[in-house]
């Protein structure tokens, strides 16, 4: 496929983190770019504002009248389900109908690319790797799962050559892709509802890893059961994070590369899983040939991503920070890190379980990572794609907790709850709609701060 005779392109699903970065890409490429999307949101609304149409109505006669077989591309989001009238409407007619997988497949086929892999930090290192290219003058795109805060955007750069992308494993999605450096942060079981067993996650990424074909572009945590090139904090390493301190709620640390020790940077996320995310994009970038001052000048620069560890309120007396985690693995980290910048106080974690099969599947992880909270506020499951299942609800996870002072609380009295609570911190935690709520959130938080 051809993306050069390609004037129109249609999304289906064009509010979706991802499908909304290769929306802003092809805009910003000059295509006519126009789609649909269940409900409005602020991504929605940010597209709009650029100049792409988009309508609410799964209405046939909302498609734009000038997009031909010919010259149009229509992308669908895999949350779409099959009885979609718009959908088959393109199906019935021959039109070009691909996944978003399939079509970054493309863009990566015609680019130097690189693929951050991995079930947790694929958004952050992309997004660091992304801004260390764009600000040292590499002709980049990156196309990142999250709004980045420096550029207020999930696409940073519009290059030509050169492409960022996270490899996501989600329906083995990233097996699409052509990477020519990639890493691998980590191979935890998720997506079970897809994959079934932990193995079968781990036998994707093995072949995903195989399409690095020279291994010293692939790059590895020491735990990985993988052939790449090994990335550890205060352990030996080709690239090695040592030497780190914390002053005044940042990270300075020093990197031992191959070639080079550097010294005393700088890089503002808190949490050793961001320092590893940063190592690993330092990495790729030193190994693609980026100056030590580039990279060096943008993760001092790095602000950090929209709902990954986003401070809200930043007070001596409160802090609200807000984090997309949805999976023990990730809470966990957001707990780590909240206990080395503010160990001895009060925290409380409020979590928005995210579908009912990662529910069932991880919550004897979710009880224990929750648990380690001083005060948890349940709400109920997020279902994004899927239908109830039965026992499976918050109660469950919470009877599973062994901290006693939790409790389920409905969205309609979540603010009240919270406005009750002693804790000098607060973490709001789930990748569902509570990110909604941030706002009302921080609002009462700071009436009583």
């Amino acid at each position: 496929m051809n993306l050069n005779q390609i004037q129109n392109v249609y999304f289906i699903g064009i509010g979706g983190i991802g499908m909304s970065a290769l929306a802003r890409y092809f805009k910003n490429i000059g295509k006519q770019v126009s789609g649909y999307d269940k409900t409005p949101s602020m991504l929605t609304s940010e597209l709009i504002e650029s100049g792409i149409n988009i309508h609410f109505e799964d209405n046939i006669s909302l498609i734009p009248s000038d997009y031909f077989v010919e010259n149009t591309l229509v992308i669908i989001t895999p949350a779409v389900p099959t009885k979609h009238s718009e959908w088959n409407y393109f199906l019935e007619r021959n039109y070009q109908v691909k996944k978003r997988a399939e079509v970054l497949g493309i863009i990566t086929q015609g680019t130097f690319s690189f693929a951050v892999a991995g079930t947790h930090g694929k958004t952050t290192t992309s997004s660091i790797l992304g801004h260390i290219l764009y600000e040292s003058g590499a002709d980049v795109t990156a196309f990142v799962g999250g709004i980045v805060e420096n550029y207020n955007s999930n696409l940073i750069g519009n290059g030509k050559t050169v492409t960022v992308v996270e490899a996501d494993e989600f329906d083995r999605s990233f097996l699409h892709l052509h990477p020519n450096i990639a890493c691998i942060t980590s191979m935890d079981a998720d997506h079970l509802d897809i994959y079934g067993t932990s193995e079968a996650i781990e036998e994707s990424f093995v072949e995903f890893a195989s399409k690095v074909e020279d291994k010293n572009n692939l790059f590895i945590t020491k735990e990985l059961p993988l052939e790449g090139v090994q990335c550890a904090i205060n352990e030996d390493a080709p690239f090695k994070a040592f030497n780190v301190r914390i002053a005044k709620g940042s990270y300075i640390f020093d990197v031992q590369t191959p070639s080079e020790t550097i010294k005393d940077l700088h890089f503002g996320l808190p949490g050793k899983h961001n320092l590893m995310n940063a190592l690993m994009a330092i990495a790729m970038a030193k190994t693609y040939g980026t100056s030590t001052n580039a990279i060096a000048k943008a993760l001092a620069s790095f602000k950090g991503i929209r709902r990954r560890f986003s401070y809200q309120i930043k007070t001596d007396n409160l802090v609200y920070i807000d984090d997309y985690a949805h999976h023990p693995t990730e809470i966990n980290a957001v707990n780590q890190a909240v206990r080395e910048l503010y160990p001895g106080q009060k925290v409380l974690a409020i979590f928005q379980p995210h579908l009912f099969s990662r529910t069932r599947d991880f919550v004897d992880g979710f009880a224990k990572s929750l648990s380690a909270f001083d005060e948890v506020i349940l709400l109920d499951i997020y279902p994004a794609r899927e239908l109830p299942m039965e026992g499976i609800t918050s109660q469950w996870l919470m009877d599973k907790m062994s901290n006693s002072n939790r409790k389920i609380v409905a969205k309609n009295d979540l603010l009240a709850s919270i406005k009750a609570s002693d804790a000098t911190i607060i973490v709001t935690i789930g990748a569902g709609d509570l990110g909604e709520l941030v706002p009302s959130i921080k609002n009462i938080l700071n009436e009583t701060n």
